[in-house]
């Protein structure tokens, strides 16, 4: 497997690069976001690791780039900035999962495991359609409608949303959620859930009569018809 580490720090480079490598990954390295972006989009990587402090280009807008090119290339954000809102710009901007430093290598390693996997896991659905109701996903093109009418998600918006659709008229506990969309455990009285769930009920559900997304008080999140 070939990863792309883009690091401006070079003591953090290596060490990181050498974990890979010790792990039988072959590791490319750049030092700033526009080698970062050329090196992404002209060669054939399968996962990307980005800070978000870097020179010439902010892993934000990096991610940005990548996304636009390569929608299904997984990128893994590594970051001293750990608040809920640096958090979820990091999500919304395209990262499949967020690492804050310092971090073990052991789990950084795990993380990689976990999307390569799921993203193999996802090439072996192509084509595949999900519906509940008037609402549809399609998961070769990305397109979610809602009585034909399109609806623009962000990756982790359309996660959450594959989720929903695949256990409906089922109540998903916040820790399910947070497990199965961004495999991870957030800290107690994190708001990430709740965050999301808002965004996709302003996309899916706002101008149709009809609500789908509803909360259990006390229990979690359902996908079901009022």
């Amino acid at each position: 497997m070939k990863i792309l580490l883009v690091e401006d720090d070079v003591r953090v480079a290596g060490l990181i690069k050498r974990g890979l490598d010790e792990n039988e990954f072959q590791t490319d390295i750049a030092y700033d976001g526009i080698s970062g972006k050329k090196m992404a989009l002209q060669h054939d990587f399968d996962l990307i690791i980005t800070d978000i402090v870097l020179p010439k280009m902010d892993g934000l807008d990096l991610c940005k780039e990548i996304r636009h090119i390569k929608p299904d290339l997984p990128i893994i954000m590594l970051t001293a900035l750990g608040t809920t809102d640096d958090k979820i710009e990091g999500f919304d901007a395209g990262a499949d999962d967020y690492l804050v430093k310092p971090f073990e290598m052991r789990e950084l390693l795990a993380r990689i495991r976990v999307l390569l996997k799921r993203y193999q896991k996802q090439d072996s659905t192509t084509g595949t359609i999900l519906r509940y109701a008037d609402l549809e996903m399609n998961l070769h093109t990305k397109n979610v409608r809602r009585n034909n009418i399109d609806i623009s998600l962000t990756p982790k918006e359309f996660k959450l949303l594959h989720y929903l659709l695949l256990h409906p008229e089922r109540v998903l506990s916040r820790m399910e959620i947070a497990e199965k969309v961004w495999e991870t455990h957030f800290d107690t009285g994190t708001n990430f859930i709740d965050v999301y769930i808002n965004y996709l009920r302003k996309k899916v559900d706002k101008d149709f009569d009809k609500k789908y997304i509803h909360t259990k008080s006390g229990m979690g999140f359902i996908l079901k018809q009022d």
